[in-house]
């Protein structure tokens, strides 16, 4: 026991680099991280650096892992099932492409061409952006593991169920008809060599860097605000657990933004550390992840507004389920 929660303060939490930061600050700096500005700084770099570390290995290791599976072989293999196993099926994919919503589109895009029923690209769809083994990596490093594996579960049956629930009402006429058309090509795919594979792997990392480093600094910058300059008492007057209302506003202000899940972990955090209700918490990295704005007009493009009103109500709905449960069983989880 001792020996993982060494483990996990060091590698996962990186005490040395909090402890080496906090150094910095004040030695370099001048500045006590007990102050605002201190604070800010030493949140700033400490949370910044820590993700990019944590997000450039986990994405490495996933795309290696990927590597194994191009849509063509996911396609043959989530064929041979159906029902409600192939939803599950498709939300698990979900948790191992490291893409944020609008990266996700056009493989869901590709999928549905290919054939897969409708049901399970959306459960794909839902989880992409929603569940991934980096956010869960991310999360347990700033929480702990009893919220990010509860975290996955609840956004993987999420997937499920909305999957089911668009699979089960028949809503393939409500497709643009050219995503039919546009047939996904059967090629005999090349073995790559473990080299292949690693640049894969570079690549994907570079190219996913490249797309949410903005988000990760505006994300930590936010939370380092919220962290040091705005007092408790006003967050919890607007946000507090006390507040009915809280999972509502922060689903519903959360959906028109638009980054990456590790963009909005650090405001999670610093809302949470607020007194902000994990739940309340949790309900805005969902709405800004799995429905931002950007995302819902990309989807517009390849289907109708009754599918895209059912997608966003049925995952709305979702998240607000999910959001006021964590608020009343949360405590169970710290």
């Amino acid at each position: 026991m001792f020996i993982f929660e060494f483990l996990n303060n060091q590698l996962l939490k990186m005490q040395w680099l909090s402890d080496l930061i906090q150094y910095l600050v004040e030695k370099g700096f001048g500045l006590n991280i007990s102050d605002r500005l201190g604070g800010s700084i030493h949140f700033f770099i400490y949370d910044v650096i820590k993700i990019f570390i944590l997000l450039s290995v986990l994405i490495f290791t996933i795309s290696y892992i990927q590597s194994f599976f191009p849509p063509e072989r996911t396609k043959k293999i989530l064929g041979n099932f159906n029902g409600v196993t192939a939803n599950i099926l498709g939300a698990l994919l979900g948790t191992v492409t490291p893409f944020c919503s609008c990266s996700s589109i056009p493989l869901f895009i590709g999928f549905t061409s290919a054939g897969l029923p409708l049901g399970v690209t959306f459960s794909f769809l839902i989880s992409s952006p929603l569940v991934d083994l980096a956010s869960v990596i991310l999360l347990a490093s700033i929480f702990n593991w009893k919220i990010a594996i509860a975290y996955v579960v609840v956004g993987l049956v999420l997937a499920v169920i909305g999957g089911t629930i668009i699979g089960k009402s028949k809503l393939e006429k409500y497709v643009e008809p050219f995503v039919f058309s546009n047939k996904m090509m059967e090629v005999e795919q090349e073995e790559l060599t473990v080299k292949d594979r690693i640049d894969f792997a570079k690549n994907q990392v570079q190219d996913i860097i490249k797309k949410v480093w903005l988000y990760i600094l505006i994300g930590v910058g936010i939370g380092a605000a919220i962290h040091n300059w705005i007092p408790e008492t006003v967050i919890s007057a607007v946000l507090g657990q006390d507040k009915w209302y809280s999972v509502l506003l922060a689903t519903f202000v959360g959906i028109p933004m638009y980054a990456d899940i590790f963009g909005t972990l650090p405001i999670a955090e610093a809302l949470v550390s607020k007194g902000v209700g994990i739940g309340t918490a949790l309900s805005f990295m969902m709405a800004v992840t799995a429905l931002s704005l950007p995302s819902l007009i990309m989807l517009k493009k390849v289907v109708k507004m009754k599918l895209l009103a059912i997608f966003v109500g049925t995952v709305a709905v979702g998240i607000l389920i999910i959001g006021y449960t964590f608020n009343i069983y949360g405590y169970l989880l710290f």
